[in-house]
């Protein structure tokens, strides 16, 4: 059953209305990485509603085009799991490695990921200040905890995308620009990034909740897992610290669900292995899932097809349930044409199959942190804890147990165990990145007739460049090599 917070769909109206007028007044004059989202008076936050509301104004950010779209295409069409599909050009430059500092998707996540901090940074400067008797210390610190993982999530998705990025912890107010020149931002460098995620995810800890009504909030669960991932992520990876989070969840009381496809079949939402869900309830509660339209459906050509490569390794491993869950083919003769797959038998995305906006989306699961906790252990040179941790995985899928025992060979093993149990999901370009396997693999990549598909991707196209229109509003923003 999912729950509506009673405001969120206040919050979303208002926040949708005050956003916008204090942002459009401002996006000609400044760099959208310095952007403000407060308009709400001189006296700021003042009455528990409206902190609740700005706080449910962060949460809204999961229902925009970032993480109902472009987080999924980054995650898997930049990677061997699905090509871009549809007909967008800025996604075929992300999907061959073409990218240029001008495309429109690298500008919208930029702005789409400040705009989110920006509110955050609003509420998390605000509300320990706010006197009214309704909002308690307990609510207060917990407000503030769920701010700073939202802001820390959203860092972690610049910081892996871009590198270097302009580091803003504070609300900009209006005032603010009237010194313009003076709160331009140079780059700080990714490891103060990543120090600014885990100072904000150690605050977060501390005070947000064990359990919430649905998985669509920030509790301790999904605090621990972003924990394990940053710490998998930052170089040099810190296994220890993987290890001692993933342990975290795993005590949290997730357990995975008994058949795979039931994460994807809309009866079992907000599962025992979900730990943080973007919860849709549709159109009239103002947060519907239009996202899951761009994935399935044969009235257009949808956004990241399936890889010829993905669904060879899912067949050649005999991995059926996870396909069937995954993958859906349908004959789209005479529909369109495509240079991959023929019209009889053209594959799409199966894991948001409900496209009437009640779809949620899964983000943080148990799944993803025992198979993390695997690479953890393997790395610390535990390979039999690892293989034990990667044989219940599969056993849910009814696959033998693997037959990898070196540290060497497990990790090939994981890798491949994490791009079937998460394809789609958003993961496989970042984990393909931080293991240092992004190079090799996308250049091998071929089509269904074992012909290379010709990328040349380099060490400088594994970060995006700095989007240019940012940069020509701040001079201090450098560029990233290659661009």
């Amino acid at each position: 059953m999912k729950y509506f917070n009673r405001y969120s769909r206040i919050a979303i109206s208002l926040l949708a209305v005050l956003l916008i007028q204090s942002c459009d007044d401002i996006l000609d004059k400044e760099p959208l990485s310095r952007l403000t989202d407060r308009d709400i008076g001189e006296e700021g936050l003042t009455t528990a509603d409206q902190a609740e509301a700005f706080l449910s104004g962060t949460y809204a950010d999961f229902y925009g085009e970032y993480f109902m779209l472009d987080y999924f295409v980054n995650g898997d069409a930049q990677a061997d799991n699905s090509f871009a599909g549809a007909d967008n050009p800025a996604n075929f430059q992300i999907d061959e490695f073409r990218v240029e500092a001008v495309n429109s998707n690298v500008a919208r996540d930029w702005r789409y990921l400040y705009s989110t901090i920006a509110k955050c940074n609003t509420v998390i400067d605000n509300v320990a200040n706010i006197s009214d008797p309704a909002l308690t210390d307990i609510r207060k610190n917990q407000i503030i905890g769920e701010a700073s993982f939202i802001r820390a999530f959203m860092y972690f998705e610049l910081v892996r995308q871009f590198g270097d990025v302009p580091l803003i912890t504070n609300e900009i107010t209006q005032s603010d620009f009237d010194n313009l020149d003076e709160i331009y931002l140079d780059r700080t460098p990714a490891s103060g990034i990543y120090a600014q995620i885990i100072s904000d995810l150690e605050t977060a800890l501390t005070s947000v909740r064990t359990t919430a009504p649905d998985k669509g909030y920030a509790t301790v669960g999904a605090v621990n897992t972003l924990l394990a991932k940053v710490y998998a992520t930052l170089e040099p990876h810190d296994w220890n610290k993987v290890s001692q989070y993933c342990d975290a969840v795993i005590a949290g009381g997730y357990t995975l669900v008994p058949e795979y496809d039931q994460l994807w079949d809309n009866q079992h939402e907000n599962s025992d292995e979900s730990i943080f869900e973007i919860n849709a309830y549709g159109w009239d509660a103002g947060s519907g899932n239009w996202g899951a339209s761009m994935f399935i459906g044969s009235d257009w050509k949808k956004f990241n097809t399936p890889t010829n490569d993905l669904v060879r390794a899912f067949e050649e491993e005999g991995d059926e349930i996870r396909m069937n869950a995954s993958i859906k083919f349908e004959d789209v003769t005479g529909k369109w044409t495509d240079r991959y797959w023929a019209g009889t038998n053209f594959p799409f995305v199966n894991k948001y199959r409900d496209t009437n906006g009640t779809q949620n989306y899964i983000i943080f699961r148990l799944a993803e942190i025992l198979l993390l906790k695997a690479e953890a252990l393997n790395e610390l040179g535990d390979a039999e804890g690892a293989a034990e941790l990667v044989n219940q995985i599969r056993a849910r899928v009814d696959l033998d147990p693997t037959t990898a025992a070196t540290q060497a060979d497990l990790r090939l093993a994981l890798e491949k165990e994490r791009r079937h149990e998460l394809a789609f999901e958003g993961h496989r370009w970042y984990d393909l990145k931080r293991t240092g396997r992004a190079i090799e693999v996308m250049n091998a990549l071929k089509d269904g007739n074992g012909n290379s598909l010709g990328y040349q991707l380099s060490e400088s196209k594994l970060l995006w460049p700095i989007p240019q229109a940012e940069r020509d509003k701040n001079t201090k923003l450098t560029q990233n090599s290659g661009y």
